[in-house]
């Protein structure tokens, strides 16, 4: 894991324990050498983040008799823990991932931050247990072999990731968000939640300047927190509202210049340069921009699977690789603005969901079963329509079980590949493996655990799933180029405050983070606060066409991926013969396919991942 810390390392070993740090250093350079220990060595620590407030409890932890060798917040941890033990993790605001030994004890205790910005997994035997911030340094073990775990394979068709704590490999669980456990010597394992996301509004709502202001003030102590660093600290900046309003909060704290990153195409239809450089120009920031080709874009996809040690679930992971590696020519630290959707309601999902809920009790009440059954296969089915108009109309209620939720959302927003797609893509022999439904297990417990009015559910599920899959992709993309990327929207505090605001004050008009659009106001161009968002868009169904799309397809027809067992050939050609013919749109389930089976073979069968050959057509251009 030397991509995720170049400065440093070190070790603590003693009887069955063994300890192991890779560091990035940011915080303490001289003297914040891990693993650390408290003054009697009997407790020692590995961890990964940032915490936040570590000064304050530094002070408090001083007064109760506590001795610091270091300026670090990793020792913080330390004390904390010899204090309150594993109830440290309330005490704490900021990324974590962090395993503490405790000699006296004899137990091994470790946690993750609340949100899941920092990964964790681990895998417990008979004979041992290890952990990491990666999976490929689980399977470094001597003995380990890596299988893939195929019960997983529903979900991943549907969703693109996992949404429990199993991963892609048998055995290898991750620690889920806002969990701890404890594992002693005798190899017993204890796994217990320690938080959860509130799921309740304010009893008396206020007016809508009361949650702008107090938003606002929340959200620049955020990012002022999120400035601690003894290294230079810049943002990616996409152009969106997100990005640009912790930019422009950055530079008002600062007062100077911020460095600012971002990535784009040749293909303008699909590049967010233009808008980053109208923010770049108003904030007066020093700007940097990187393009990716094509060749780029395919050249790197296998490398970064083997950085994510999972497929690549979303295009857009390849362009946050080049911009981080473009920000670490100055930059050690990234402040990005991921979170803000999730918590704030910014995807037109949750509005276009609440118009199809309330359309489709008006339409369920009027129109007889079988017609609404026969006009749903009439628009997946029929050859009057086109793809673009197929997949717009496919969105709509007319197309959706309202009497399925995961229709009506989860395979409306999420899956390519939703429970009649598997059925017939998988082999006969394969489903007979797997349990019925499985593709929905997670998500939907997520939303049966979820309370309060329709928006208040979206919002829990999704933080607690596909939020969950993004910061992953932020961690492993970023530390791929040694840059640590910090999400100052996230900050619990802030996050539980979220909760409380109302569906009336954060959707107006069909559009999302109303708070968040009106605090920017004065910080911001309003074409910036006010434009449509785009996500972070990819040319990726652009580049499936010609010779590409060609290739690909012969690559997952190869006797190679066919013995796998999982697919159906007939079925992989129809995907590939009404993608080309313009029938339907299958650039997501192509997308899909190729990364299970690039994961396939460079980490399951050890295939090469590295670039062939350097890298010829991205540019890195400082903007004046």
């Amino acid at each position: 894991m030397a991509h995720r810390g170049p400065d440093d390392d070190g070790f603590y070993t003693k009887g069955r324990i063994g300890l192991g740090m890779r560091r990035l250093s940011i915080v303490d350079l001289a003297t914040g050498h891990q693993p650390i220990s408290n003054e009697d060595g009997s407790v020692w620590i590995v961890f990964n983040g940032e915490i936040y407030n570590h000064r304050a409890l530094r002070e408090r932890l001083i007064t109760l008799g506590h001795k610091y060798r270091t300026q670090s917040d990793t020792e913080t941890i330390v004390h904390l823990y010899e204090e309150y033990g594993k109830e440290c993790v309330q005490h704490l605001r900021g990324m974590f991932a962090f395993a503490i030994w405790d000699a006296k004890r004899e137990t091994l205790f470790v946690a993750r931050d609340r949100l899941g910005i920092k990964p964790l997994y681990y895998r417990l035997t008979a004979q041992s247990f290890i952990f990491g911030s990666e999976i490929k340094v689980l399977l470094g073990y001597p003995g380990a072999r890596p299988e893939f775990n195929r019960t997983a394979l529903p979900e991943f068709l549907s969703f693109g990731y996992l949404s429990g704590d199993e991963t892609f490999y048998s055995g290898i669980r991750k620690l889920m968000p806002g969990h701890r456990l404890e594992v002693d010597e005798q190899g017993s394992l204890g796994v217990e939640e320690y938080w959860d996301l509130p799921q309740a509004t304010d009893d008396k709502p206020q007016g809508e300047r009361y949650y702008v202001e107090s938003y606002r003030e929340l959200l620049e102590g955020a990012v002022n927190s999120h400035l601690m660093s003894d290294v230079p600290l810049g943002v990616f900046l996409s152009g969106g509202l997100d990005s640009s309003a912790v930019a422009a909060l950055m530079t008002k704290i600062r007062r100077e210049p911020v460095e600012t990153f971002s990535v784009g195409y040749s293909e303008q239809t699909y590049s967010e340069l233009p808008h980053a450089r109208t923010v770049a120009q108003h904030l007066n920031s020093v700007h940097h921009e990187v393009l990716v080709s094509r060749q780029d874009f395919f050249g790197a996809l296998p490398k970064l699977i083997w950085h994510e040690d999972e497929p690549v679930v979303w295009p857009s992971s390849v362009s946050l690789f080049f911009v981080a590696q473009l920000a670490r020519e100055r930059v050690k630290v990234v402040l990005t603005g991921e979170g803000s959707d999730e918590t704030l309601a910014g995807y037109s999902r949750y509005s276009v969901t609440l118009k199809n809920l309330a359309f489709d009790r008006l339409y369920r009440g009027l129109v007889p079963r079988g017609i609404r059954r026969h006009l749903r296969e009439s628009i997946a089915t029929s050859n009057w329509i086109g793809a673009s108009a197929r997949r717009k109309l496919s969105h709509t209620f007319l197309s959706l079980d309202g009497e399925s939720w995961a229709s009506f959302y989860f395979d409306n927003f999420f899956s390519a590949f939703n429970q009649k797609d598997q059925n017939d893509l998988l082999t006969e022999e394969f489903q007979q493996e797997i349990a019925a439904g499985s593709a929905y297990r997670n998500v939907l417990g997520y939303w049966e655990k979820s309370s309060g009015d329709v928006l208040q559910r979206l919002l829990y599920t999704d933080i607690k799933t596909y939020l969950v899959e993004l910061l992953m992709k932020q961690d492993n993309m970023s530390m791929a180029a040694s840059v640590e990327s910090r999400v100052p929207f996230l900050d619990h505090v802030l996050v539980e405050w979220a909760t409380r605001v109302p569906a009336s004050i954060q959707i107006r008009a069909g559009a999302g983070k109303q708070i968040l659009k009106k605090a920017m106001e004065g910080l911001l161009p309003p074409d910036i606060i006010y434009r449509p968002k785009l996500g972070f868009p990819t040319p990726w169904s652009g580049w499936l066409a010609g010779a590409q799309l060609d290739d690909i397809e012969r690559l997952l027809l190869e006797p190679r991926s066919m013995n796998r067992g999982f697919f159906k050939r007939a079925a992989v050609e129809k995907i590939f013969r009404e993608h080309r013919a313009q029938y339907r749109d299958h650039y997501d389930r192509i997308w899909r396919l190729l990364n299970l089976e690039l994961w396939h073979r460079v980490c399951l069968e050890g295939e090469s991942h590295e670039w062939e050959g350097q890298l010829s057509e991205a540019k890195s251009m400082p903007v004046a």
